[in-house]
């Protein structure tokens, strides 16, 4: 009779294949950039970091999070991006030894703007407070 495994994921989502395979794709994209090897006049003077690729369970689709430097301009960053994505496909297949190129597609890297919004959080007057007193709390 013929056991069947079920891959155990990750807390950041996927198998220990997906997230090898997203930072390998990760790497590739982020040289691809930094070389300024795409030309599209939407890309020029923007440094664009590439944060996390996050790869489907087949490994034919890799979701790529993008930020500009300084977060200005994400739409028409990502909009470029888009429209460039069958180059950067055939060069991730150069730079990657997949079985398949997966396919891109590219999105806003929303962590910045949430850990900013934790840490505004974090300094209003009724959570020093609170931090204050649980501090004391622990001291006694």
């Amino acid at each position: 009779m013929p056991r069947h495994h079920q891959k155990k994921s990750s807390a950041s989502g996927g198998s220990q294949r997906q997230l090898r395979v997203g930072e390998v794709v990760r790497h590739a994209v982020a040289d691809i950039l930094s070389q300024g090897s795409v030309h599209d006049p939407d890309l020029e003077g923007h440094i664009v970091t590439v944060p996390e690729v996050r790869m489907s369970p087949d490994l034919k689709l890799a979701t790529v999070y993008v930020m500009p430097l300084g977060g200005r301009d994400t739409e028409i960053v990502v909009a470029a991006l888009e429209r460039n994505k069958k180059f950067l496909r055939g060069e991730i297949a150069h730079r990657v030894n997949l079985k398949f190129a997966p396919d891109l597609r590219f999105r806003v890297d929303e962590r910045f703007d949430e850990a900013e919004r934790i840490e505004k959080l974090l300094r209003t007057p009724a959570v020093q407070r609170d931090i204050a007193a649980d501090s004391q709390d622990t001291e006694e």
